[in-house]
């Protein structure tokens, strides 16, 4: 690593500590004062992954994918060549949105987050996306992938690699399906196959090793 390359390297950790300290402060959206914003640990991530919004053991603990549907994930992520120790330093884990949005009114699972909310979370993930410009993106599931993609059924996305565009340049997304065991959708005759093609890809794209290039 080139003395250029420390220096990108230290310039982004910089900028994603301060932009992780605004984030812990946001309220915008009105939750009870024990919600809190969900945020990245990572500072030196070779890619990004980008979820939903965080759940009601992800809000008791402040770190992301930490309850079910992330020991699913990570065993998921595990055949991309990633333990989960490698995968929260690999990858800055990011989300639609940042806060838990309460339990589902049918008792459920959790509460899909609204537009509205979206909306107000929108920037946060803008500005991460121009600090890292992230080469490889990893959707996971449905509101991750209408953030960036055609909205097409999940069998059409999964399996396959994107070129998207968004605030920080170009990146390949790879999208995956939401691991919440309230999705029956892996369930389905093929799907699963479609899942292990995403990881071989994710595993490709993630084998060289490549750096995030950084905002300049």
């Amino acid at each position: 690593m080139t003395s250029d390359d420390t220096t990108m390297h230290e310039r982004v950790a910089l900028r994603l500590d301060a932009h992780c300290s605004r984030l812990l402060a946001c309220r915008r959206c009105l939750h009870g004062p024990d919600v809190r914003p969900i945020v990245a640990r990572t500072r030196s991530p070779r890619a990004m992954l980008i979820g939903q919004a965080p759940g009601r053991v992800e809000a008791g603990g402040g770190r992301p994918f930490a309850g079910r549907a992330g020991a699913t994930l990570f065993s998921w992520l595990a055949e991309a060549g990633m333990d989960e120790a490698t995968a929260r330093e690999w990858l800055y884990i990011a989300a639609v949105t940042r806060c838990y949005p309460g339990p589902h009114p049918s008792g459920r699972g959790d509460r899909v987050p609204g537009r509205a909310e979206r909306r107000e979370c929108s920037d946060w993930l803008d500005a991460e996306l121009e600090i890292i410009r992230p080469p490889v993106i990893v959707l996971v599931g449905r509101l991750a992938m209408e953030r960036f993609l055609d909205p097409r059924p999940l069998d059409a996305l999964v399996g396959q690699e994107h070129e998207v565009s968004h605030a920080g340049g170009r990146s390949v997304a790879i999208p995956l399906p939401h691991p919440s065991g309230a999705s029956s959708w892996i369930h389905a005759p093929g799907h699963r196959a479609l899942l292990h093609d995403a990881l071989a890809l994710l595993r490709g794209r993630l084998a060289t090793g490549a750096p995030v290039r950084g905002a300049a």
